[in-house]
């Protein structure tokens, strides 16, 4: 079984807290650990591919990185709480 890093296992703490129906039924399905892994995995691809475009634009890698974060942590690790 693959590792998680700290996407993964951001994306876990908060889905516990925020999401706890998802992440039973996840749980229930067996699909818990695959779900965290392709969230950390398109992250890691967005982001990489967003800080590329953002030095080329001029930033610095520090700020490409930031700016990355922000656009895609919403998607795939901070999801909206469940209501």
């Amino acid at each position: 079984m693959n590792t998680l890093t700290q996407y993964g296992l951001m994306a876990e703490k908060h889905w516990r807290e925020h999401r706890p129906k998802m992440v039973r039924e996840l749980e229930a399905n067996g699909q818990l650990q695959a779900m965290l892994l392709e969230a950390e995995r398109k992250t890691k691809d967005e982001m990489a591919e967003l800080r590329t475009r953002f030095i080329q634009q001029g930033l610095t890698p520090q700020q490409a990185h930031d700016r990355a974060w922000e656009m895609v942590r919403e998607e795939y690790i901070l999801l909206p709480p469940e209501f």
